[in-house]
């Protein structure tokens, strides 16, 4: 994929180079990045960018024309939480990069999400790479630096004093994601504040800030609601389901709402088939199909092999979905003559007052397994780990 871009990389390429890579970015973010960072970006061509936003923009217009009430019913009752939206505020698309039965390399969704991934990490992870290796400049993404703050900032701050904003986690400095939360602080300028330290007085909540009770008013959310019942011994003063006077960004019920869930409910060239466990019908092959609990973060719980003496035991099987397979397809040609595989995120950001979100940045994950993640692949392997795309 664009050959020219992967032959100078590749070129260049040096361990001296990918060390200082990680070493800026330790630097920017005060943090070194808890995850595995690849050594390459993701270089694609124009016309699989064109069918990525032809894709995305489909999804949209059919996430818009689903009725409310049946969004609704993704939300587990035990994790409702009140004063919900009339839209979400992030909104995250994944794509493997695949290969068509005509062999065109395409787009396919793997899942979707209304929840914050990466944002200010990316930004400052694609800046890095052009720092590093300057003909990257010719093909980065053309949205500035300083609009791509100014949206952020209007989305999560609002008119509000950035005091009076926290990003929320649960233990945030023992997160995978930390060097995010201390991008995000740089950029905006609110503070990271986890979950057990927030106070509650009647609707008010207040965090301690420079030593002074400061109240909170917005909630820039990166708790996943419904992973907090899996942590012993959790005290809080604050439960989310309780009504309290702050403006969340965005809101918990989203990440229900935007999941898995709508998975058999959209249709396009580029959206394998999926349905719900309990709807599977007889006419398919269990094993062209991948199964996937609704309610699950980083891939736990997926099962590329599932058998019908699995999917029979199962109890509650409106919470699966079975999402017929996909086939990463490996072109991204490394230094060693090898071939990682990929998928790419869309990081979208949708205000309130607007009809459809805007693209903001992406966000690469390139493996060697059967699975894109980091654990699954061997030791040694290199062209793994979170990346960025650059298109050309």
């Amino acid at each position: 994929m664009i050959p020219k871009y992967r032959k100078q990389y590749n070129q260049e390429f040096s361990d001296e180079k990918y060390n200082q890579l990680k070493n800026i970015l330790a630097e920017k973010g005060g943090t070194a990045p808890a995850f595995r960072v690849s050594e390459s970006p993701i270089f694609l061509t124009k016309e699989f960018e064109n069918k990525l936003l032809d894709a995305s923009e489909s999804i949209i217009s059919q996430i818009k024309a689903i009725p409310a009430e049946l969004l609704q019913k993704a939300i587990p009752d035990h994790c409702r939480v009140p004063n919900d939206t009339s839209q979400p505020h992030f909104f995250t698309i994944d794509f493997g990069v695949c290969k068509s039965e005509n062999g065109t390399i395409e787009p396919q969704l793997i899942e979707l999400q209304a929840f914050p991934s990466l944002y200010a990490f990316q930004k400052v992870y694609e800046e890095t790479y052009c720092e590093v290796y300057p003909f990257l400049s010719e093909i980065r993404n053309l949205m500035p630096h300083e609009t791509f703050k100014n949206y952020l900032k209007e989305l999560i701050v609002g008119d509000e004093n950035p005091e009076n904003v926290i990003l929320l986690e649960i233990f945030p400095e023992r997160q995978k994601t930390a060097i995010d939360f201390a991008l995000t602080e740089k950029l905006i300028g609110i503070k990271t504040v986890c979950l057990t330290k927030v106070k509650k007085e009647g609707r008010k909540l207040y965090y301690e800030n420079n030593g002074k009770l400061t109240e909170i008013k917005r909630i820039y959310n990166r708790v996943i609601f419904d992973e907090l019942d899996n942590i012993p011994d959790l005290h809080t003063e604050f439960d989310f389901r309780e009504e309290v006077d702050v403006k969340w960004i965005t809101h918990p019920n989203w990440f229900f709402k935007i999941s898995k869930f709508l998975l058999p409910l959209l249709q396009h060239q580029f959206v394998p088939k999926s349905y719900f466990l309990h709807e599977f019908p007889d006419n398919e092959n269990l094993e062209d199909f991948v199964l996937k609990p609704l309610f699950s973060f980083a891939g736990s719980g997926v099962n590329l092999n599932p058998t019908k003496e699995i999917t029979d035991s199962i109890q509650d099987k409106e919470n699966y979905i079975l999402q017929r397979k996909v086939f990463y397809e490996p072109i991204f040609e490394d230094i060693n003559g090898d071939f990682s595989k990929a998928e790419i995120r869309l990081l979208y950001i949708w205000r309130e007052n607007d009809e459809r979100p805007i693209l903001l940045e992406n966000l690469g994950r390139m493996t060697k397994a059967a699975m894109v993640n980091v654990d699954f692949n061997k030791k040694d392997a290199i062209w793994i780990g979170s990346s960025n795309a650059f298109f050309g």
